[in-house]
């Protein structure tokens, strides 16, 4: 199975959610990369199909915290399959349509300049990271608002945002954290730079 009918399965088997036939329309469309396009230019997944790998790297990554034993019980954090499935396959929609084909040029391992195909990043809706992505999805479906403050903050303390605002992210929503972890997670451990 590849990654789109691997997506396709987990979006299809766990989200029910009004609107989320819509929202699954509009990622299937000609509207929409987000099937070919990257997770980033230059680092995690910075080639076509990056970001739906990424996706469903960040699912796997979340699933499996959210079962932990430790985190059940000493934590009390628990999530539907719905919400994992939703916070973590949608949490970088803000990237959908934003990389364009480009080049760039490197040396080679002989120290001659070449020319290499790259992505340019361009956005023609800058309204910031998670917060656009909320937005996208509330587009289509409602979040809950612990969902939407994990899509929102799932950059954690690496985002450009106010540090005290992460930190009382954290706090008042720990699905947040989970998800800002298990996408750390896939970023750093599961995912190598291009």
């Amino acid at each position: 199975m590849n990654y789109k009918e691997t997506f396709l399965s987990l979006y299809q088997t766990n989200i029910h959610r009004e609107g989320a036939d819509k929202l699954l329309d509009y990622l299937l469309s000609p509207a929409s990369d987000f099937f070919t396009a990257p997770a980033s230019t230059r680092f995690h997944g910075a080639y076509a199909g990056g970001l739906v790998e990424h996706s469903i790297n960040v699912y796997e990554c979340l699933k499996s915290y959210m079962e932990r034993t430790r985190v059940q019980s000493l934590y009390g954090l628990s999530a539907s399959d719905e919400t994992i499935a939703i916070v973590s396959l949608l949490h970088d929609l803000c990237k959908v349509n934003c990389y364009k084909p480009g080049t760039r040029n490197v040396k080679d391992k002989n120290g001659v300049w070449q020319t290499v195909p790259t992505f340019e990043y361009c956005d023609d809706l800058p309204y910031g990271h998670g917060e656009k992505s909320v937005y996208i999805i509330t587009g289509f479906m409602r979040l809950t608002r612990e969902e939407a403050f994990a899509i929102r903050y799932h950059m954690g303390f690496a985002g450009s945002e106010d540090m005290r605002n992460v930190g009382d992210a954290f706090e008042k929503f720990p699905l947040a954290f989970a998800l800002s972890t298990a996408d750390m997670e896939a970023t750093y451990f599961l995912e190598s730079k291009a």
